[in-house]
Protein backbone atom coordinates (compact mmCIF):
# COMPACT_ATOMS: atom_id res chain seq x y z
CA UNK A 1 0.00 0.00 0.00
CA UNK A 2 1.17 3.60 -0.41
CA UNK A 3 1.33 5.65 2.72
CA UNK A 4 1.24 9.23 2.21
CA UNK A 5 3.22 10.93 4.27
CA UNK A 6 3.15 15.04 5.30
CA UNK A 7 6.18 16.99 3.81
CA UNK A 8 8.12 18.31 6.61
CA UNK A 9 9.65 21.53 4.55
CA UNK A 10 13.31 19.83 3.83
CA UNK A 11 15.32 21.69 1.75
CA UNK A 12 15.15 20.44 -1.94
CA UNK A 13 18.82 20.30 -3.78
CA UNK A 14 18.00 22.79 -7.16
CA UNK A 15 19.63 19.46 -9.19
CA UNK A 16 16.56 17.50 -8.61
CA UNK A 17 13.34 19.15 -8.34
CA UNK A 18 11.50 17.56 -10.89
CA UNK A 19 12.26 13.93 -8.99
CA UNK A 20 11.14 15.20 -5.72
CA UNK A 21 7.60 13.63 -6.19
CA UNK A 22 8.62 10.06 -7.38
CA UNK A 23 6.97 7.42 -6.39
CA UNK A 24 9.21 4.33 -4.69
CA UNK A 25 8.14 1.06 -4.05
CA UNK A 26 10.31 -0.66 -1.31
CA UNK A 27 10.26 -4.37 -2.23
CA UNK A 28 11.61 -6.75 0.69
CA UNK A 29 11.58 -10.35 -0.49
CA UNK A 30 10.63 -12.51 2.94
CA UNK A 31 11.03 -16.67 4.05
CA UNK A 32 10.58 -17.46 7.71
CA UNK A 33 11.80 -13.44 8.78
CA UNK A 34 9.46 -13.22 11.75
CA UNK A 35 13.08 -12.75 13.78
CA UNK A 36 13.57 -9.60 11.83
CA UNK A 37 10.69 -8.06 9.97
CA UNK A 38 9.07 -6.42 12.55
CA UNK A 39 11.95 -4.67 13.42
CA UNK A 40 12.48 -3.45 9.86
CA UNK A 41 9.39 -1.95 9.41
CA UNK A 42 9.17 -0.83 12.40
CA UNK A 43 12.26 1.75 11.66
CA UNK A 44 10.96 2.16 7.81
CA UNK A 45 7.35 4.01 9.47
CA UNK A 46 9.08 6.73 11.07
CA UNK A 47 12.53 6.59 9.19
CA UNK A 48 10.09 7.71 5.97
CA UNK A 49 7.97 9.92 7.78
CA UNK A 50 7.95 13.46 6.14
CA UNK A 51 8.48 12.17 2.61
CA UNK A 52 6.40 11.84 -0.77
CA UNK A 53 4.56 8.52 -1.07
CA UNK A 54 5.87 5.73 -0.69
CA UNK A 55 4.91 1.91 -1.22
CA UNK A 56 6.20 -0.93 1.12
CA UNK A 57 5.53 -4.43 -0.28
CA UNK A 58 6.71 -7.67 1.93
CA UNK A 59 6.69 -10.79 -0.69
CA UNK A 60 6.57 -13.99 1.11
CA UNK A 61 8.15 -17.06 -0.41
CA UNK A 62 5.95 -19.66 1.75
CA UNK A 63 7.07 -18.71 5.31
CA UNK A 64 5.82 -20.95 8.26
CA UNK A 65 6.68 -18.67 10.50
CA UNK A 66 4.60 -15.15 11.68
CA UNK A 67 6.70 -12.99 8.81
CA UNK A 68 3.13 -12.73 7.56
CA UNK A 69 0.89 -11.35 10.34
CA UNK A 70 4.06 -9.29 11.45
CA UNK A 71 4.52 -7.82 8.65
CA UNK A 72 0.73 -6.99 8.13
CA UNK A 73 0.63 -5.90 11.54
CA UNK A 74 3.16 -3.25 10.62
CA UNK A 75 1.52 -1.60 7.41
CA UNK A 76 2.73 -3.67 4.86
CA UNK A 77 1.02 -4.54 1.95
CA UNK A 78 2.23 -9.06 2.05
CA UNK A 79 2.37 -10.78 -1.22
CA UNK A 80 2.63 -14.77 -1.46
CA UNK A 81 5.03 -14.97 -4.50
CA UNK A 82 3.94 -17.90 -7.19
CA UNK A 83 7.47 -19.46 -6.42
CA UNK A 84 10.07 -19.18 -3.69
CA UNK A 85 13.59 -17.98 -4.46
CA UNK A 86 15.20 -14.24 -4.16
CA UNK A 87 14.76 -13.23 -8.04
CA UNK A 88 11.60 -14.80 -8.56
CA UNK A 89 10.08 -13.32 -5.59
CA UNK A 90 12.26 -9.71 -6.45
CA UNK A 91 10.08 -9.92 -10.13
CA UNK A 92 6.90 -10.80 -8.50
CA UNK A 93 7.36 -7.99 -6.60
CA UNK A 94 8.12 -5.70 -9.34
CA UNK A 95 5.09 -6.78 -11.11
CA UNK A 96 2.96 -6.19 -8.81
CA UNK A 97 4.44 -2.54 -7.62
CA UNK A 98 3.32 1.06 -8.35
CA UNK A 99 6.44 2.69 -7.62
CA UNK A 100 8.49 4.79 -10.44
CA UNK A 101 11.41 3.81 -8.47
CA UNK A 102 11.98 0.16 -7.44
CA UNK A 103 14.20 -0.04 -4.28
CA UNK A 104 15.08 -3.94 -3.14
CA UNK A 105 15.64 -4.58 0.16
CA UNK A 106 16.71 -7.54 2.35
CA UNK A 107 14.66 -8.37 5.69
CA UNK A 108 17.76 -8.17 7.52
CA UNK A 109 19.17 -5.01 6.10
CA UNK A 110 18.23 -1.48 7.54
CA UNK A 111 18.80 1.24 4.81
CA UNK A 112 19.81 5.07 6.42
CA UNK A 113 16.99 7.49 6.98
CA UNK A 114 18.01 9.53 3.86
CA UNK A 115 16.83 6.44 1.43
CA UNK A 116 14.22 8.50 -0.63
CA UNK A 117 16.11 12.06 -0.65
CA UNK A 118 19.11 9.80 -1.66
CA UNK A 119 17.32 8.13 -4.61
CA UNK A 120 15.79 10.94 -5.75
CA UNK A 121 18.74 12.94 -5.94
CA UNK A 122 20.95 10.07 -7.65
CA UNK A 123 18.08 9.53 -9.97
CA UNK A 124 17.76 13.47 -10.19
CA UNK A 125 21.52 13.35 -11.33
CA UNK A 126 20.41 10.81 -14.29
CA UNK A 127 21.38 7.80 -12.74
CA UNK A 128 19.16 4.94 -13.77
CA UNK A 129 20.28 2.81 -10.87
CA UNK A 130 22.11 2.12 -7.86
CA UNK A 131 22.76 0.92 -4.08
CA UNK A 132 24.55 1.33 -1.06
CA UNK A 133 28.15 0.45 0.76
CA UNK A 134 27.60 -2.21 3.12
CA UNK A 135 28.08 -2.46 7.06
CA UNK A 136 27.71 -4.71 9.92
CA UNK A 137 25.98 -4.45 12.83
CA UNK A 138 28.94 -6.66 14.41
CA UNK A 139 32.67 -5.13 14.94
CA UNK A 140 34.54 -8.07 14.08
CA UNK A 141 37.59 -6.49 12.34
CA UNK A 142 37.42 -8.55 9.13
CA UNK A 143 33.71 -7.76 9.16
CA UNK A 144 34.90 -3.99 8.86
CA UNK A 145 37.03 -4.97 6.00
CA UNK A 146 34.68 -6.69 3.93
CA UNK A 147 32.12 -3.76 4.01
CA UNK A 148 34.74 -1.26 3.52
CA UNK A 149 35.30 -3.50 0.39
CA UNK A 150 31.95 -2.22 -1.11
CA UNK A 151 33.08 1.22 -1.85
CA UNK A 152 35.49 0.22 -4.62
CA UNK A 153 33.53 0.55 -8.08
CA UNK A 154 33.70 -3.15 -9.15
CA UNK A 155 30.76 -5.57 -9.73
CA UNK A 156 32.60 -8.11 -7.97
CA UNK A 157 31.90 -6.06 -4.68
CA UNK A 158 27.95 -5.57 -4.88
CA UNK A 159 25.79 -7.96 -2.94
CA UNK A 160 22.39 -7.98 -2.50
CA UNK A 161 22.72 -6.82 0.99
CA UNK A 162 23.78 -3.77 -0.53
CA UNK A 163 20.63 -3.14 -1.42
CA UNK A 164 19.49 -1.47 -4.90
CA UNK A 165 17.43 0.98 -6.61
CA UNK A 166 16.01 0.61 -10.32
CA UNK A 167 14.41 3.03 -12.39
CA UNK A 168 11.01 0.72 -13.39
CA UNK A 169 11.41 1.32 -17.13
CA UNK A 170 14.71 0.30 -16.84
CA UNK A 171 14.33 -3.01 -14.97
CA UNK A 172 11.53 -3.88 -17.37
CA UNK A 173 13.71 -3.34 -20.22
CA UNK A 174 16.26 -5.80 -18.90
CA UNK A 175 13.47 -8.22 -18.00
CA UNK A 176 14.69 -7.93 -14.20
CA UNK A 177 16.07 -10.84 -12.23
CA UNK A 178 17.13 -14.03 -14.18
CA UNK A 179 14.95 -16.41 -12.01
CA UNK A 180 17.03 -19.44 -13.28
CA UNK A 181 19.69 -17.80 -10.37
CA UNK A 182 19.32 -19.20 -7.02
CA UNK A 183 22.72 -17.55 -6.53
CA UNK A 184 24.19 -14.70 -7.62
CA UNK A 185 21.12 -13.10 -9.14
CA UNK A 186 22.48 -10.13 -7.09
CA UNK A 187 25.84 -9.63 -8.85
CA UNK A 188 24.33 -10.62 -12.19
CA UNK A 189 21.83 -8.00 -12.07
CA UNK A 190 24.02 -5.25 -11.33
CA UNK A 191 26.16 -6.64 -14.41
CA UNK A 192 23.42 -5.94 -16.61
CA UNK A 193 22.51 -2.79 -15.15
CA UNK A 194 25.56 -1.04 -15.28
CA UNK A 195 26.40 -1.94 -18.78
CA UNK A 196 23.24 -0.02 -19.65
CA UNK A 197 23.33 2.70 -17.32
CA UNK A 198 24.52 5.49 -15.29
CA UNK A 199 24.83 2.99 -11.64
CA UNK A 200 25.53 5.12 -8.82
CA UNK A 201 26.82 4.11 -5.15
CA UNK A 202 25.04 5.81 -2.83
CA UNK A 203 26.18 7.69 0.04
CA UNK A 204 25.93 6.25 3.42
CA UNK A 205 25.32 2.36 4.33
CA UNK A 206 22.98 -0.33 4.33
CA UNK A 207 23.57 -1.96 8.16
CA UNK A 208 23.21 -5.74 7.25
CA UNK A 209 22.88 -8.46 9.83
CA UNK A 210 26.42 -10.58 10.66
CA UNK A 211 23.75 -13.39 12.17
CA UNK A 212 24.97 -15.66 9.11
CA UNK A 213 28.48 -15.53 9.58
CA UNK A 214 28.40 -15.76 13.33
CA UNK A 215 26.44 -18.82 13.16
CA UNK A 216 28.73 -20.27 10.70
CA UNK A 217 31.93 -18.50 11.52
CA UNK A 218 33.58 -15.45 10.24
CA UNK A 219 36.53 -16.93 7.90
CA UNK A 220 34.51 -19.85 7.39
CA UNK A 221 31.71 -18.36 5.82
CA UNK A 222 33.93 -15.56 3.52
CA UNK A 223 35.70 -18.81 2.60
CA UNK A 224 32.49 -20.65 1.01
CA UNK A 225 31.16 -17.74 -0.05
CA UNK A 226 34.79 -17.33 -1.88
CA UNK A 227 34.69 -20.89 -3.50
CA UNK A 228 30.77 -20.46 -4.50
CA UNK A 229 31.79 -16.82 -6.50
CA UNK A 230 34.95 -18.92 -8.23
CA UNK A 231 33.16 -21.84 -9.48
CA UNK A 232 29.95 -19.73 -10.42
CA UNK A 233 32.64 -17.56 -12.34
CA UNK A 234 34.34 -21.19 -14.10
CA UNK A 235 30.39 -21.68 -15.01
CA UNK A 236 29.62 -24.99 -12.47
CA UNK A 237 25.59 -25.25 -12.48
CA UNK A 238 23.48 -23.46 -10.46
CA UNK A 239 21.93 -26.85 -9.00
CA UNK A 240 25.64 -27.86 -8.01
CA UNK A 241 26.31 -24.79 -6.28
CA UNK A 242 22.82 -24.97 -4.16
CA UNK A 243 24.17 -28.19 -3.49
CA UNK A 244 27.21 -26.99 -2.02
CA UNK A 245 25.80 -24.10 -0.61
CA UNK A 246 23.19 -26.50 1.67
CA UNK A 247 25.94 -28.91 2.23
CA UNK A 248 27.82 -26.25 3.57
CA UNK A 249 26.07 -23.43 5.24
CA UNK A 250 24.44 -23.70 8.66
CA UNK A 251 20.71 -21.77 8.66
CA UNK A 252 21.11 -21.17 5.21
CA UNK A 253 17.29 -19.92 3.22
CA UNK A 254 17.79 -21.63 0.27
Amino acid sequence: MFFPLAPTGTSVSPDYPAVTQLTISIIIPTYNEAATIAALLGYLGPAMAGESALEILVVDGGSTDATGPLARQAGATVLASPRKGRAAQLNYGAQQARGEVLYFLHADSCPPASLLTDVRRAVGQGYEAGCYRLAFDHPHWFLRFSAWCTRLPFTAVRFGDQSLFVRRALFERIEGYREDLLLMEDQEIVGRLRARAPFRLLPGVVTTSARKYLVNGIFRLQGIFTLLVVLYRLGVSQRHLVQLYRRLIRQGKL
